[in-house]
């Protein structure tokens, strides 16, 4: 029989670049959803289910129909589990998007529940997270003794992403959030100790800043003899970061903390990025470096990547991660963050079959 692949959130820039990938790569029956009615017919091999996530039965019934669940429904900020919950007791594999650290904590309270259900959930499966920790995950693998992870982000403009990216850039201003640093926990300020980092052309030397990601936390956990982890983000043009780090450092909290603050300064930067775009594209660019012990000596390794559309290399990563799960070639039951469920050699096949280049080597 025809897999089905249910793609929460579908019509997004994210859940479309998915659901596109695994049409490219799959046989898969995909069932895409929305809140709302969609003007167009189902084409095969894609459907299209209006369903609200607040609707648990008619959710529970897609669910259990498929044999695969994509949650692609940001941003993740606010989102409980439930998803999540009902997919393991459904018996029913599960992957998403998410990108912030109160949804990760949620999920991964569900472990145990997923183990015993022999549920395989992957999480935090985009590009950033995603691809990014598959990228630190070979390069932890070169060392005898990894001691620190530096991983940086860059994104033109709205990244392809829409507005979505936008809310989850300001939702992470909110707070400051505990870091993993020289083996203790350390309280950080979002968007703080700007950093000059040396990415692939086109981008250069460009400006990051500290940022509160799932990885900041999942890392530490995945590859406990390494002592510091950094989690770096930043914008292209470089003004955005300037404005961002007012934002974090300058407006009130009030309007940071507001959920309709949220939404205005959203919408006013996608304005913005929709003429910025125009010149800068919407790529990003990943820098996984990574310092430890080799045959007894300090060594520091480095990966990089860039590609165009931010949004196509999400789709990318989940949708190689979907693709192994199809096909068999990957179960781990359990909820796993992507760098503790995706082999190296997997990871590997994954991008080439992509024609994704990811630059690798020692730094003298």
């Amino acid at each position: 029989m025809r897999d089905r692949v249910l793609i929460l959130g579908g019509r997004g820039r994210i859940g479309g670049s998915v659901a596109q990938d695994l049409v490219t790569h799959t046989q898969a029956e995909l069932i895409i959803t929305g809140r709302t009615p969609e003007q167009t017919q189902n084409i095969s091999p894609l459907q299209y289910l209006v369903l609200n996530l607040a609707d648990v039965e008619k959710l529970r019934e897609a669910i259990a129909s498929v044999n695969l669940v994509i949650h692609c429904a940001g941003p993740f900020h606010h989102r409980d589990a439930n998803v999540l919950k009902i997919c393991i007791e459904e018996g029913v594999n599960y992957i998403d998007v998410s990108d912030h650290r109160s949804f990760t904590s949620k999920a991964l309270n569900y472990h145990e529940e997923a183990v015993t259900a022999g549920v395989t959930a992957i999480i935090n499966t985009g590009i950033f997270p995603g691809i990014s920790n598959s990228m630190v995950r070979h390069d932890v693998e070169q060392f005898d003794t990894p001691e620190k992870i530096h991983l940086s982000y860059l994104v033109s403009g709205s990244g392809g992403a829409g507005i979505t990216v936008m809310r989850t850039t300001f939702l992470g201003l909110q707070n400051p959030f505990p870091a993993w640093i020289d083996g203790t926990w350390q309280i950080v300020k979002p968007y703080s100790d700007r950093e000059i980092v040396n990415f692939p052309p086109p981008y250069g030397r460009s400006g990051v800043y500290w940022f509160d990601m799932p990885e900041t936390f999942t890392l530490p956990h995945a590859f406990p003899g390494v002592k510091t982890v950094i989690t770096k983000f930043g914008s292209v043009p470089d003004f955005y970061n300037h404005l961002t780090w007012i934002a974090a450092h300058v407006f009130p909290k009030s309007w940071i903390q507001n959920p309709k603050g949220v939404e205005f300064l959203s919408h006013v930067s996608h304005f913005m990025t929709d003429v910025t775009d125009r010149f800068t594209g919407i790529g990003v660019a990943v820098r996984s470096e990574v310092t430890g012990q080799k045959n007894g000596q300090q060594a520091v390794y480095y990966s990089t990547l860039v590609h165009e559309n931010t949004a196509v290399a999400a789709g990318c990563g989940t949708g190689s991660i979907a693709q192994f799960l199809l096909e068999g070639t990957l179960k781990k039951p359990g909820v796993w963050p992507v760098e503790e469920a995706l082999p190296t050699d997997l990871f590997a096949q994954a991008m080439q079959s992509r024609r994704i280049i990811i630059q690798q080597g020692w730094i003298n």
